[in-house]
C-alpha cells in the first residue's frame, strides 16, 4: 500500500490514486521497452546513447501522468475575465 504525504487532503489522495492509476496503465509499454532496451545492452553500453534512449521513454511516461492528471480536471474554462 502506497502512503499518501501528510499534507494532502483526502480528496487530493483519491486524486493521486485516480492519476496514479491511469498513468500507470497507460506508462506499462514504455517500462516494458526500457527494460528491453536496459537488458539488450552489455554493461559498456549501458551509458551514453541508451541514457538518451531511456530518457526519452521517461519522458513519454511523465507526459502520461501530466495528462492522467489534466484529464481529472473540471474543463470549464475560467469563471471570470482571463
Amino acid at each position: 500500500m502506497r502512503t499518501p504525504r501528510p499534507d494532502l487532503t483526502p480528496e487530493q489522495v483519491a486524486d493521486a490514486e485516480r492519476i496514479y492509476d491511469a498513468f500507470h496503465r497507460a506508462s506499462e509499454d514504455e517500462h516494458w521497452q526500457i527494460a528491453q532496451l536496459l537488458a539488450s545492452k552489455s554493461d559498456g553500453e549501458i551509458l551514453g546513447e541508451t541514457e538518451f534512449q531511456v530518457r526519452d521513454l521517461v519522458h513519454q511516461t511523465g507526459a502520461r501522468a501530466m495528462q492522467a492528471a489534466l484529464d481529472g480536471r473540471n474543463k470549464g474554462g475560467t469563471k471570470g475575465p482571463a
